[in-house]
């Protein structure tokens, strides 16, 4: 059985695993899902690895999983598979990787913070299902973060969700083929497969331990 990080992206929290940390449990893995100190404007990617490494005690052989912002932490991070979903990955351009219009919705608050001012747009932008929604409530302000140089320690794959409408399918096979090397897998799901597609996730993520 193997060991499971599982790394939430801008405004969520480890809350936003639950139902695929259910998943890989009841498969007899050992899940961890830390809450990144997201709201803290002077945290970037380097705090969080650290929150993460705090989460695995040390262990360097987990399978890290990062989702979408989430991808550019995941590298600081020693681990046996590091796994980038619908993810944004250090080193590869973001000029075209944004569907156009999303983060229509979100404002910035005093400490450039983004948010959704209107928590109905927060689960249409980020594709959750409709009996998810109301977890749209739990998201918190995201601080600005930048990508770091780093060199991806280890193996990697690259699970494309294609019918995201944050960032684009194509871009994501482009990034997993030509920055990391590797040949995606696909899910057919938004930008929110660990709330939209729970069993399509795990099983896929299974499949790499």
């Amino acid at each position: 059985m193997a060991t499971f990080c599982l790394v939430h992206g801008a405004w969520h929290g480890g809350w936003a695993w639950d139902p695929v940390r259910g998943e890989l449990e009841a498969c007899g893995h050992h899940v961890v899902a830390p809450d990144l100190p997201c709201e803290d404007p002077g945290a970037g990617v380097v705090e969080y690895a650290a929150v993460v490494r705090a989460a695995l005690r040390g262990e360097d052989d987990a399978i890290v999983v990062g989702h979408s912002l989430g991808g550019l932490t995941i590298p600081l991070v020693p681990a046996r598979l590091h796994v980038f979903l619908c993810a944004l990955v250090p080193g590869a351009s973001q000029e075209h990787a944004f569907v156009p219009g999303f983060g229509d919705a979100r404002v910035r608050d005093e400490l450039g913070r983004s948010y959704y001012p209107d928590p109905a747009d927060a689960p249409r932008e980020l594709q959750y299902p409709p009996e998810m929604a109301a977890l749209a409530s739990k998201l918190r302000r995201q601080a600005p973060v930048h990508a770091v140089e780093t060199t991806l320690g280890g193996p990697a794959a690259y699970v494309v969700c294609a019918r995201d409408a944050a960032i684009r399918p194509d871009w994501q096979r482009h990034v997993a083929r030509d920055v990391l090397g590797v040949e995606p897998i696909e899910l057919q799901s938004g930008h929110s497969p660990m709330l939209s597609h729970v069993r399509e996730l795990a099983d896929a993520l299974t499949s790499l331990a």
